[in-house]
């Protein structure tokens, strides 16, 4: 069995999506070691909870599918900066950005939207779009950009970001995106 990093969903082995969720699901090397995973506690890193610093945060950077050799692919890129959701059921949450570009919004696999930091768990009234915002790194800047969403992206509760407008970022910024209350870090 392949147990869903997101939802903790049981799925028969060789499935590539959870029957639950969606969610893209990794090959397990073995269901004893699964098992024994489950068994001391640990979390999947998709969406992981738990207090500082024994926190293993979700990366945003690309999905793993089952069929893939992963001895083949690369180690993920070393995180630059991080996102931690600052109010809510999910106070503590944090999501690491190890791209240049991360996309914010809510998961759907029907419509083909899985974005970097996928805030379907985290949004019980929707009020983020599929397609919310954008961070990007430029030159050594962090940019975010509002993507045509429905309720807006804000910065340090200013002004409504205009859609494709660039807006720079800095450490310690406060990020609203719907009723999501983000805050930014800088990792040195």
């Amino acid at each position: 069995m392949i147990n869903c990093d997101r939802c903790k969903t049981e799925n028969l082995d060789g499935s590539q999506y959870c029957d639950e969720c969606g969610a893209p699901l990794r090959p397990n090397n073995s269901s004893a070691q699964n098992q024994k995973t489950h068994a001391q506690g640990e979390e999947g890193q998709n969406g992981a909870r738990a207090p500082f610093g024994g926190q293993r945060p979700e990366f945003a950077a690309g999905h793993v599918s089952a069929g893939l050799n992963l001895a083949a692919l690369k180690s993920p890129a070393k995180p630059h900066a991080r996102l931690v959701i600052e109010k809510g059921r999910s106070s503590g949450k944090q999501f690491m950005l190890s791209d240049v570009e991360a996309q914010i919004g809510r998961w759907d696999a029907d419509g083909g939207v899985f974005p970097d930091v996928d805030l379907d768990t985290d949004d019980p009234e929707a009020k983020v779009s599929r397609r919310h915002a954008r961070i990007t790194l430029s030159s050594g800047q962090y940019f975010l950009e509002d993507l045509g969403s429905t309720n807006g992206t804000f910065i340090n509760r200013g002004k409504r970001l205009s859609p494709g407008q660039r807006q720079a970022l800095c450490d310690g910024d406060e990020i609203i995106v719907g009723k999501t209350f983000l805050r930014f870090h800088i990792l040195k």
